[in-house]
């Protein structure tokens, strides 16, 4: 059995594309110097978590065992093995103690990136667009200020040292390591040097890995929005392949650099809240590799959406519609 099993239970958007996809393009380097990232592909990790962790909300239902492949390859290794995925974050208590106790006693730690909430918030509101949300940035603030409705959702996976509290009641504080996003300025390898030295691996000399859950420009995301509010009547599976992946991950990220970015200023209520959750974490005694001042909340460059021109919103739309209309004809093509 793997002598360390590292959990790296997120918080979302905090840079967990970016290092799943590092560690992916040099996981033979990396095994090389002891750290296993188990699956033949990354869906064998996310089938894995969804399983254990009986998560409904999927493209594809997990097989029976796929968390169980992942704990049967680490018990073949001598060395480290790592399961990367953020949505063990927000994991209640009954299925941290499953997640835990699927490894021998003793060898599991956990590892959570974190990033500023305002840098965040924007962020989230972006990824309740791409899974079929259709409220305004505005009603999602102001829910994430009141933690109601699409707060909640916010909370469980944002509240940092809840999350830390929850997996130490298993395996014990000492076990677990907060790992801060660095501010903007920094270069962007700052944070998988963090991450490397939370595991205490050798970080570097990797291969240049660029692609990441890319952010959507303004007008693509009030795109989105205004799609959304028509498809209400789509099940996930139906709706994340088309719209989720190809429309919104592919053909409008592309577009990024094309429109201007969602513009944030840091609203009077936040700092008093990020002040709280860094004083609790704080408290709780958890190894920190970075700043926990890294999680002081910071402006988010860019415009309102308000400014956001319809001639901008147009052209964001036609993108799109280009997009799914090429692969819907070839798909049409392969069939016959």
């Amino acid at each position: 059995m793997a002598r360390r099993v590292v959990l790296h239970v997120g918080s979302m958007k905090s840079g967990t594309s970016y290092l799943q996809g590092l560690m992916l393009a040099n996981r033979s380097l990396l095994a090389d110097r002891g750290l296993l990232f188990p699956g033949r592909r990354w869906r064998d990790q996310v089938l894995g978590v969804a399983e254990v962790l009986e998560h409904k909300r999927v493209i594809v239902p997990p097989g029976a065992g796929a968390w169980q492949s992942l704990v049967d390859e680490m018990a073949q290794w001598d060395g480290t093995g790592l399961i990367s995925m953020e949505f063990l974050g927000a994991a209640g208590p009954r299925k941290v103690e499953r997640v835990v106790t699927s490894f021998p006693a003793g060898t599991v730690e956990v590892v959570v990136t974190a990033r500023d909430l305002n840098r965040t918030i924007p962020a989230m509101w972006q990824e309740s667009l791409k899974n079929g949300a259709s409220f305004t940035f505005d009603e999602y603030v102001a829910a994430v200020h009141a933690h109601d409705g699409p707060g909640n959702g916010f909370w469980r996976q944002q509240a940092i040292a809840a999350m830390c509290r929850r997996w130490s009641d298993v395996i014990g504080i000492d076990k677990v390591t907060v790992v801060t996003v660095p501010p903007p300025g920094a270069s962007r390898d700052v944070l998988w040097h963090r991450f490397a030295a939370a595991i205490d691996i050798d970080g570097g000399g990797l291969e240049v890995h660029t692609a990441s859950n890319e952010s959507l420009g303004a007008a693509s995301m009030e795109v989105m929005r205004r799609l959304n509010e028509r498809l209400t009547d789509l099940e996930f599976p139906a709706y994340a392949p088309t719209v989720k992946h190809r429309l919104a991950k592919v053909t409008l990220a592309g577009r990024r650099d094309l429109e201007p970015a969602l513009g944030f200023e840091v609203p009077k209520w936040l700092p008093e809240l990020s002040h709280r959750m860094i004083g609790r974490l704080r408290e709780l005694g958890v190894r920190v590799v970075g700043d926990l001042n890294d999680l002081t909340p910071v402006p988010v460059p860019g415009v309102p959406l308000a400014s956001v021109s319809a001639e901008l919103q147009l052209d964001a739309a036609v993108a799109g519609l280009e997009s799914v209309v090429r692969a819907v004809i070839r798909a049409s093509e392969k069939r016959s």
